[in-house]
């Protein structure tokens, strides 16, 4: 028998669980962050136990910051502007949602924003609608104000770009998850624009010799460099020689097998594994499980399915869900 797990707010415009699945974050078109907490750990009912009005226009993306740094999420608004809010009690007070920082840039939307945990370092890549990504570091683990800029990139892998102003209408981001300790940082990055030397995800990793980000990888045939890309998503890595990249485009969502042991020229070898086939529409978000071998996708047709391969390495679909009325 189907259960609500949830009654969420009239208007609310985007959803995002924490890490550990524990608590709910909503966001609304009139500016409204809820958090929605579950009284029992054992129960799957999940009431509103804050609610605040951090924007006066709406929210369209939250993204809960690695459990390692508090309770806290980064919020994107319809303006463009990003938002850091952190659950925090003051002088004997109950806990509050308290504002840490704003991000904003001149000429130019935030369009989407992913934490990634880097041994003991948090860092944060922004992509901006002008298609430039910053990526940030913090500089004290106990205050999510203090932000330093450390680069300023374009999706390029050419380092002279010879293009004009782009105009970008979103784009996704996914860092690497499962990071050894012999490995540079690194993580993928794709838009959804009018200028095609962006559009393909390309993977980034940090030079350390040279302090300094590089795009290694182009995860596309020559073909397909133009192609929109709608999201990424890095797969976990337990014990395979290579890492699994997804990408959607309108052609499809395709796996890549990526290794990241660099050629002579600092490139990847990658490989093309699969392009699922029987999805119909545009994909919206993609999200790999704990293990690396399931890719739960969701896009316009209102279904999400889950796709893994089998033993030869064929990629097939193994569920599909319809939303209930």
């Amino acid at each position: 028998m189907e259960k609500s797990v949830a009654t969420l707010d009239e208007g609310t415009t985007c959803t995002s669980w924490n890490y550990c699945g524990q608590r709910l974050a909503t966001g609304s078109y009139n500016g409204f962050l809820s958090i929605f907490d579950s009284p029992d750990p054992a129960s799957s009912s999940f009431t509103a136990t804050s609610k605040i009005r951090i924007h006066e226009g709406g929210i369209v993306k939250i993204v809960w910051i690695p459990p390692e740094y508090g309770d806290a999420v980064a919020c994107i608004c319809g303006d463009g502007s990003l938002s850091l809010w952190e659950e925090i009690a003051e002088d004997g007070q109950p806990l509050q949602w308290k504002l840490c920082e704003t991000f904003h840039s001149k000429g130019s939307s935030v369009l989407e924003a992913q934490f990634g945990v880097i041994r003991t370092s948090l860092k944060m890549v922004v992509a901006y609608s002008d298609g430039h990504a910053k990526v940030y570091e913090l500089l004290d683990p106990f205050e999510l104000k203090n932000w330093q800029l450390q680069a300023e990139i374009q999706n390029v892998i050419d380092s002279v770009s010879t293009f004009g102003k782009a105009s970008c209408f979103s784009a996704s981001i996914s860092w690497n998850p499962q990071l050894n300790e012999s490995q540079e940082p690194s993580f993928v990055l794709g838009f959804n624009s009018d200028t095609p030397q962006l559009n393909s995800s390309k993977v980034w990793v940090f030079d350390q010799a040279h302090h300094r980000w590089i795009p290694v990888a182009e995860l596309a045939l020559p073909l397909d460099k133009s192609d929109q890309v709608f999201a990424v998503a890095w797969a976990p890595n337990i014990g395979r020689a290579y890492e699994l990249i997804a990408v959607a485009t309108h052609k499809g969502i395709t796996i890549w097998h990526v290794r990241l042991n660099p050629d002579l020229d600092g490139r990847l070898s990658l490989e093309k594994a699969a392009l699922l086939s029987g999805y119909e529409g545009e994909v919206w978000q993609m999200e790999w499980d704990m293990s690396g071998m399931t890719l739960a996708t969701s896009g316009t047709d209102g279904m999400v399915r889950l796709w893994q391969s089998n033993l030869n390495g064929v990629w097939l679909e193994q569920a599909a869900f319809e939303p209930t009325s």
